[in-house]
């Protein structure tokens, strides 16, 4: 009878685990990403569109930057401690956006999955003609 309490015990926990971990992330995403509802229908239309892709895009998201993370560590010790190897893995991982905005999904802003560092953005470099 004890058994039976115990794993019933653990069932419980891991049931509540879960529902915990799903409410901090959905917490998380809709904080990352307030939905402002202008005048326009239109308007809040796009934001709520982006909110319902943000929920989706962003665990997606956390998860590769969480793994980009994990494997720039291996890679820094597998490396002898070389902070440029782990820079390039764990860089791309974690730079880039984490939701979705009206402004992506109407086609104005790129969606930057894998993100890149400032000095390598198109909208930053600046080209200078030469006569």
């Amino acid at each position: 009878m004890g058994i039976a309490n115990l794993r019933g015990d653990i069932v419980i926990r891991i049931n509540t685990m879960r529902v915990a971990v799903m409410v901090g992330v959905l917490v998380l995403v809709l904080q990352a990403s307030p939905v402002r509802a202008e005048s326009s229908g239109s308007n809040a239309g796009w934001g709520s569109a982006a909110a319902i892709s943000s929920l989706v895009y962003g665990p997606v998201k956390m998860a590769y930057s969480v793994l980009g993370t994990v494997f720039g560590g291996i890679a820094w010790a597998l490396s002898g401690g070389d902070t440029e190897v782990m820079t390039a893995v764990i860089s791309p991982a974690v730079r880039g956006d984490y939701v979705i905005t009206p402004s992506h999904l109407r086609g104005e802003t790129p969606v930057e999955f894998i993100g890149r560092r400032d000095d390598y953005r198109e909208d930053m470099v600046v080209f200078e003609e030469v006569y």
